[in-house]
């Protein structure tokens, strides 16, 4: 039975993505609602259903009582027994099965796969933003509103079939049951619901925002906390304990008074309730009281009037508290929408095609990128790289080397100017194709928080475990990577290399990050700053890896280190985002320009002596 609920609605079905996701909250809601219309349809329609049968329920005990009191046992027996016979088995076997139903759709259709879908395909979109918008906010309130949106939305359609519809149900048989049994017993339960319903207005008004800041201030926290955490080294190096709890405790505090504000409003509504369920049970019943005093009502119309009474004095607060948490948890919603909803700025053209891999030439036309803002980044490059050919790029900090290399790889669209690959615009391909031609290794070797073989064949999943050991053979790191061993007791390639790598050396993190590049064996190879962060002696043997892994592919390789590019084809030099300088190491140096100022410096620094001869021969 529960499998049958479970797979009314696939949450990972095909589906139409949406780049611009709507920005308004019911439309957002619509959206992933869509695969749901019949079953909201039939789960509103039982909850209708069973707030119907709890109406006839009390509506008969009335009955039952005025029976009672009007016959003799022996009369029940002889003209009642089998009434009573067939509505206990109602009662055993069909109501059950009627609540059954509405709860299977309720909790094991609707809150799992509903909440689910959300999740899935916010996780989706998030994926599809480009590198600078994840640059642009903290990775953990990205996370956060990802994993709270979905379940405050699944708690939203949850409160509004199981309170709200029910209630509603509830409320107009329960009026309509009051007028059957005398007209003016109404009057006081008007003048309860209109307060009530004034009191609901006020509480949903205030609730909302105050919701949305309470999440808000949560995020916050989460931002922070995690932000420390991932730099925990920098922490402890700097000694900066409390520097950071007194940074976390500020939005900890933030979250404190938020909160206050948000359960101030729950304590006044709780408060006005307790008043209003008051003045309906005393109208109400009392009313029917002096009805009967008047002999205008029997004592099943008293009864079927008091059960009802407190039957609404108990749910008015559940009715209340959900139709509150209704609007908080949209709230949460609303607050998640900040992220989910953003849309998808750096786009495929509409057909684009894929990238057709061929030598790997480069050319940059007029490439011009300033971050929208007037200055900084590039201006008005002219670049062109031959197939095969190996171009070390230089400069000061800020020259536009790396910004560059992220037009390269397209994680951002150039505001103007072109960059052909093989004479195709990157702008016109697809973006996976595109980088899928390109290899690149970063100066931050950060790995997956994965396996050794799941980092190496993220390179290109599809290879085989021979082709992965081989790439690792050729990185030198398949002897060390055997060696492995984490906390659980995964060996060699099985070994966890924990977050961002963190349990390997920065030389082994390099080698395993130079293997899943040698695994994706792409065309054009971008190095930014590859052995920087190594030492003398790790970064001497990686060096040998990374000349080799530059054999028949078309190389920009960055790097501070000029030894590190002495020996490539071409020297690019750039200053304040134009290239000033361009030729082989020793026509620079022959030139003494920048690039002969920058050499001089580290000769004496950074080079050993044999090295900058080397190097300059």
């Amino acid at each position: 039975m529960f499998k049958f609920f479970e797979t009314l609605v696939d949450p990972y079905g095909p589906y139409v993505e949406n780049d611009a996701p709507p920005r308004r909250l019911l439309p957002f809601l619509r959206e992933f609602a869509q695969p749901f219309h019949k079953v909201f349809w039939v789960t509103g329609i039982m909850s209708v259903i069973v707030a119907a049968v709890e109406i006839w329920l009390i509506s008969y005990m009335g009955r039952v009582v005025d029976i009672l009191s009007h016959q003799t046992p022996a009369q029940v027996q002889g003209g009642y027994l089998w009434e009573l016979v067939g509505v206990a088995i109602f009662i055993l076997v069909l109501r059950p099965v009627l609540q059954a139903v509405q709860v299977a759709l309720l909790n094991n259709t609707i809150v799992p796969n509903f909440g689910t879908i959300l999740r899935w395909r916010a996780h989706r979109h998030v994926l599809r933003q480009s590198v600078g918008w994840f640059e642009n906010d903290f990775a953990g309130r990205i996370a956060n509103r990802i994993m709270q949106a979905p379940p405050a939305a699944g708690e939203v359609v949850f409160q509004l079939f199981d309170a709200i519809t029910f209630a509603l149900a509830y409320i107009v048989g329960a009026a309509v049951l009051l007028a059957d049994a005398d007209l003016r017993l109404l009057v006081p339960m008007a003048l309860w619901i209109v307060p009530y319903a004034f009191l609901m207005r006020w509480t949903v008004l205030r609730i909302g925002p105050a919701s949305e800041a309470a999440s808000n201030a949560r995020s916050a926290v989460t931002g922070r906390v995690v932000d420390s955490y991932t730099n925990i080294h920098a922490v402890k190096m700097f000694a900066h304990h409390d520097r950071e709890v007194a940074y976390g405790k500020e939005v900890i505090e933030n979250a404190r008074v938020t909160f206050f504000k948000e359960m101030r409003l729950f304590t006044l509504m709780d408060t006005a309730l307790v008043f209003l369920n008051g003045v309906l049970i005393v109208g109400v019943v009392g009313w029917a009281i002096w009805l009967w005093f008047d002999d205008l009502a029997t004592v099943g119309v008293v009864a079927t009037a008091t059960a009802l009474t407190l039957r609404l004095n108990a749910m008015s607060g559940w009715i209340m508290w959900a139709v509150s948490n209704f609007f908080r948890n949209l709230g949460v919603v609303a607050e998640g929408m900040q992220t989910i909803a953003q849309p998808i700025t750096l786009l495929d053209a509409p057909g684009a095609p894929d990238l057709q891999r061929g030598p790997g030439a480069i050319e940059m036309r007029g490439l011009t990128h300033h971050y929208g803002k007037s200055g900084g980044g590039l201006q008005a490059i002219d670049l062109t790289i031959a197939p095969g050919e190996k171009v070390g790029l230089v400069g000061r900090s800020g020259a536009g080397k790396s910004t560059l290399v992220k037009l390269i790889l397209r994680f951002y669209d150039a505001e103007g100017g072109q960059i052909l690959i093989d004479g195709q615009d990157i702008a016109t391909v697809t973006q996976d194709s595109l980088r899928r031609s390109i290899g690149m290794v970063q100066q931050d070797s950060a790995l997956l928080h994965r396996s050794v073989r799941d980092n190496i064949l993220y390179g290109r999943p599809e290879a085989t475990e021979d082709e992965m050991i081989a790439a690792a053979r050729k990185a030198e790191a398949h002897d060390f990577i055997l060696g492995l061993e984490d906390n659980h007791g995964n060996r060699g390639y099985d070994a966890q290399v924990g977050e961002r790598g963190v349990k390997l050396s920065g030389g082994q993190r390099q080698r395993i990050s130079l293997a899943r590049v040698i695994l994706k064996d792409a065309p054009i190879l971008l190095l930014d700053e590859a052995t920087s962060a190594l030492d003398s002696e790790v970064e001497a043997a990686i060096q040998t890896t990374l000349y080799g892994m530059m054999e028949g592919k078309t190389v920009i390789a960055i790097a501070h280190r000029l030894s590190t590019i002495a020996r490539m084809d071409r020297i690019v030099v750039m200053d304040q985002g134009r290239i000033v300088e361009d030729g082989p190491h020793d026509v620079l140096l022959a030139k003494g320009g920048l690039y002969a100022r920058f050499w001089e410096r580290q000769s004496g620094g950074f080079l050993h002596e044999d090295d900058a001869v080397e190097a300059a021969e």
